[in-house]
C-alpha cells in the first residue's frame, strides 16, 4: 500500500497564534482516514495547509511522493489534489452543469463529457437538477454539487472538510452512504467531521486533535471504542 499523502511535523500559525503545533500523519492509497476534534482543535486549518490555502513554518508535506512546499494551490490541485471546502462554497449564480465545468478546470476539454457522465452517474439528483442554479439547490444537494465539483478535477486524494455541517440526519447518512461508495470506487479521502460518530464509523483510521496536536491514534473501530474518545466526542 502506498502513501498518498505524509504530514510531517507542520506548526502553523494565525499571527501569534500557535493553531498547529508539530502535526504529522499519513494517507495511504485506497484510505479513509478523518481527523476528529472539538471546534477549534485544528482539523480545518490543516486540510486548507495541505491545500496550499495556508503555510506551515516548518516541516514538510509530501503528496504522492512530492514535496508541496511553496507549490500555489491552483497547482496543487492539477497534481491530482482536491479539497471539498467547508459550507461547500459553490457558484451560487451558476448553474449545477456550470459548477461542475468549473471542477474541471485543470482537465484537458476532452475529459469534460465524460467527467460529467461519471458525476450524474454517481449523484443522479444532480443531473435531474443541472439546469437548476446552484443557490437555489438544498443544503444535501448543494453538498453533493461540491464533492462532484472536486471529483471533476480526477483526484487522488479528496478531502473534505466538515461534509454533515447543516445537514438533516436522514441527508447525513446519504453523504456518509456517498462517501463509502467513493472510497469503495478506489477513491482515496481526507475527512474531517465534526460528527465523530460517523466519521469514525466509515474510516480506516482517525487521528484525534486536541489544541492544535494529535492526541491519539488508530483504527476506526479502535477509536470508537476508546473511552477517552467515546467521553469527549461520541457521548458516551
Amino acid at each position: 500500500m502506498s502513501t498518498v499523502l505524509k504530514v510531517d511535523g507542520i506548526n502553523v500559525y494565525y499571527g501569534a497564534i500557535h493553531a498547529i503545533k508539530n502535526v504529522s500523519f499519513e494517507v495511504n492509497e485506497g484510505e479513509v482516514v478523518t481527523l476528529i476534534g472539538a471546534n477549534g482543535a485544528g482539523k480545518s486549518t490543516i486540510l486548507k495547509t495541505v491545500a496550499g490555502l495556508l503555510s506551515s513554518r516548518t516541516g514538510s508535506i509530501e503528496f504522492m511522493g512530492e514535496k508541496l512546499g511553496a507549490i500555489p494551490a491552483h497547482k496543487i490541485v492539477t497534481k491530482g489534489l482536491a479539497l471539498v471546502p467547508e459550507g461547500r462554497q459553490i457558484f451560487l449564480q451558476m448553474t449545477v452543469e456550470e459548477n461542475l465545468e468549473m471542477g474541471a478546470f485543470t482537465r484537458p476539454k476532452s475529459e469534460i463529457e465524460p467527467g460529467l457522465a461519471d458525476v450524474y452517474e454517481r449523484f443522479p439528483r444532480l443531473k435531474e437538477r443541472r439546469r437548476q442554479i446552484a443557490g437555489t439547490l438544498s443544503g444535501g444537494e448543494q453538498q453533493m454539487l461540491a464533492m462532484g465539483r472536486a471529483l471533476m478535477s480526477k483526484p487522488s486524494l479528496l478531502m473534505l472538510d466538515e461534509p454533515s455541517m447543516g445537514l438533516a440526519p436522514i441527508l447525513v447518512e446519504q453523504i456518509f452512504d456517498i462517501i463509502q461508495e467513493l472510497n469503495h470506487h478506489g477513491t482515496t479521502i481526507l475527512l474531517v467531521e465534526q460528527n465523530a460518530q460517523m466519521a469514525l464509523s466509515v474510516a480506516h483510521r482517525g487521528y484525534v486533535l486536541e489544541t492544535g496536536k494529535i492526541v491519539t491514534t488508530g483504527s476506526g473501530e479502535q477509536l470508537l471504542e476508546d473511552e477517552a474518545v467515546k467521553k469527549a466526542y461520541l457521548g458516551g
